[in-house]
């Protein structure tokens, strides 16, 4: 068994207080023994209106945040999976909103750029969303190993699009992570129902950062921070506030369950993907 921690935040517009926050909170998950931390959506920058030019800092590899994310991957000896980032694809180019995933050593071994982009109406004190104004939008899903097992990304508002996590478990995924910042109105109809039938059906761990707070520019976040298993049982949770969440993952448990009710191999038929998976020269 692996210990893995998801990191829940209030995060603001200050980006170095933010990653003052998250040092904090990944000592303390380390601490508590875990080899995998996740953090939240936009855990670095939360509500800053400066998205364009943290993204082309970071691409140029002069903005804090990605030294920062090594520096902590290495300092812990965690797999570090940095919840989303702006960060484009190219120079110049829009940003992305992306996921970083960092190795012990600190090295930077995948990155997952959010497949669906936030554009909704909701009634809270916002009332609309428009995430595709500041980000561009992925093309590709991606799955990787790691020492706590074979793990794939999704950000957020994926967790509405089954196909996405049936894709991740066609190409061999264990455990999933969502990091989010899920609103106060959106989670409490669904988060947590989204959350265990994605574990559900594709019979892995999802580990899901939520922002949890009232923040700096007003906006409400869900919290509710969680690791559940593939049974689709909520092993952990923080329902608000700062704070780590920690559990085992137990790969002899999640092969008993896809061996006492295989649905992989039950299939009636073959998805499609319209997305393609990545490969390392898309880090």
């Amino acid at each position: 068994m692996s210990q893995v921690a998801a990191i829940q935040m209030i995060s603001g517009a200050d980006v170095q207080a933010n990653l003052d926050a998250a040092a904090r909170l990944i000592g303390d998950a380390a601490q508590q023994g875990a080899r995998l931390v996740l953090l939240p959506e936009c855990f670095a920058a939360f509500g800053n209106r400066a998205l364009a030019d943290i993204a082309a800092a970071e691409y140029a590899g002069t903005g804090p945040i990605r030294p920062f994310l090594a520096e902590q991957a290495r300092r812990h000896g965690i797999w570090l999976v940095a919840g989303s980032i702006p960060l484009p694809a190219e120079p110049g180019g829009k940003a992305m909103a992306c996921c970083l995933v960092l190795d012990g050593q600190g090295n930077e071994v995948a990155r997952y750029d959010k497949l669906h982009l936030f554009d909704v109406e909701v009634a809270d004190n916002q009332r609309s969303y428009r995430e595709s104004k500041d980000y561009a939008y992925g093309d590709r899903f991606v799955c990787i190993d790691t020492p706590v097992g074979r793990l794939g990304l999704s950000i957020c508002y994926d967790v509405r699009f089954a196909e996405l996590y049936a894709a991740l478990r066609r190409a061999g995924a264990e455990l999933i992570v969502v990091p989010s910042a899920f609103t106060a109105v959106t989670g409490a109809a669904h988060w947590e129902v989204l959350l265990r039938a994605r574990a559900i059906e594709t019979q892995c761990y999802v580990l899901a950062a939520n922002q949890g707070g009232t923040h700096a520019n007003g906006r409400e976040t869900f919290g509710h921070s969680c690791l559940i298993d593939p049974w689709g049982d909520i092993t952990a949770c923080l329902p608000q506030g700062e704070g780590v969440v920690t559990g085992e993952i137990d790969l002899q448990h999640l092969n008993t369950i896809r061996g006492r009710m295989p649905v992989a191999g039950h299939r009636r038929f073959e998805p499609v993907d319209t997305i393609v998976p990545a490969s390392r020269e898309t880090i």
